[in-house]
């Protein structure tokens, strides 16, 4: 009997299948990339007819950046709203990168998608044209109009820095000083407006601050001749940004309300001197109301006592017969729990020390007269540091 020769009818026919798939996939290929390449044609003919056309490594990259644009096409040129014409304050900070920028244009709803616009911002090869600064955006702009405005429609702006601990009051007399927006104005600002946002989803209605605790501390660039709705927007932005999720959500497991962390991280800023000693300030407080024992924190008498016309200033020392003597819902001496709301606004280091205080079994500490204080487990060791540092200045 003779072999066939030859290779197998099967193999052979493997063979020509694979073919087919290899010519097939880089026929895909060629023409994906001629597709990239007609869009940047496309282009560059519509807007420079006698550009010289080139095929280089970056080119090839763009085509494909262009194609899939082209693919998006509708959500790529249209914007989040047509119909919204409001303008959104929107800041770009210093060292900022195109993808925080994309991040922070999602997050306060001016596009629909952080990765689209970092592609288009790609695209127009302007990665490193968007300017730091203030600007003024709205949800009826595309993306290719967003990225033109933060290259070149940035607001005049005055550097104001807010530093932690500071009541509304104070904030709105700096603003006034530097001609941003007059005090009484901000201030009424601060009372009547109604944001939404996540971090503010279970701030009371009525709460007596207005938006006390929310203003967060921080060095900024206000847009000159703005409204004092515009300042507030920028400041709770500002918070969004700089208040991590993960701590808010770790508050909320804790069964705490961001309104209650924000009240007492404001007391917290005002006691403590030395920051490292923020955790341990809010772990005694936190010991004292899981027990009901009443907070007694002078600096919420200090807040319900206001402006004094003698000193010419917030925040005076709070005297010994002042805790019984100073009637408000703030005093903690003569109220049970949390004041009604934040006292002043906290910085970041405050807030998370309240959310992750030091453990401790202590209940009280006393003022050592150098900014630090010693602390306590029982009354009586409290009465022992007083004796020890002596009547505070």
């Amino acid at each position: 009997m003779m072999r066939r020769e030859g290779i197998p009818v099967s193999r052979a026919i493997r063979i020509v299948l694979r073919l087919i798939t290899s010519v097939l996939a880089i026929s895909a290929v060629i023409i994906i990339i001629g597709g990239g390449f007609w869009y940047m044609w496309q282009d560059a003919h519509d807007k420079t007819p006698n550009v010289r056309f080139e095929i280089t490594a970056p080119k090839i990259e763009r085509s494909i950046i262009g194609l899939y644009l082209d693919y998006k096409g509708a959500e790529a040129a249209g914007p989040v709203d047509a119909n919204n014409h409001q303008e959104f304050p929107f800041v770009v900070e210093s060292g900022q990168s195109v993808t925080g920028v994309a991040y922070n244009l999602e997050r306060a709803g001016l596009i629909s998608d952080a990765d689209l616009f970092r592609r288009v911002v790609q695209y127009w090869e302007a990665d490193g044209d968007i300017q730091v600064g203030v600007y003024a955006l709205r949800r009826d702009m595309d993306m290719e109009s967003i990225m033109r405005e933060l290259q070149h429609g940035r607001l005049p702006t005055t550097t104001i820095t807010v530093p932690e601990g500071w009541r509304v009051e104070q904030i709105g007399e700096m603003l006034e000083e530097m001609d941003v927006v007059s005090a009484t104005d901000f201030i009424f600002a601060v009372r009547t407006s109604s944001p939404s946002g996540n971090f503010l989803n279970d701030r009371p209605g009525n709460a007596p601050g207005g938006l006390e605790g929310y203003l967060f501390p921080d060095t900024y660039q206000m847009p000159q001749l703005a409204t004092p709705q515009r300042i507030v927007e920028i400041m709770l932005q500002n918070f969004d940004r700089r208040v991590p999720d993960t701590l808010l959500d770790e508050a909320r497991a804790q069964g705490l309300t961001i309104y209650d962390v924000l009240t007492l991280a404001s007391i917290v800023e005002r006691e403590a001197v030395i920051a490292s000693e923020r955790p341990l300030i809010a772990g005694v407080y936190r010991n004292r109301l899981d027990i009901g024992m009443y907070m007694q924190s002078d600096p919420t008498v200090q807040y319900a006592k206001g402006y004094s016309e003698e000193t010419e200033r917030w925040w005076n020392p709070m005297i010994q017969e002042e805790a019984i003597t100073v009637v408000s819902p703030y005093n903690t001496f003569l109220n049970p729990g949390l004041p009604p709301g934040p006292i002043c606004n906290p910085g970041l280091a405050s807030i998370r020390a309240v959310v992750e205080p030091e453990e401790s079994d202590y209940l009280f500490f006393y003022a050592r007269g150098d900014g630090s204080h010693a602390f306590a487990g029982t009354y009586e060791e409290h009465l022992d540091n007083q004796a020890l540092y002596g009547p505070p200045d």
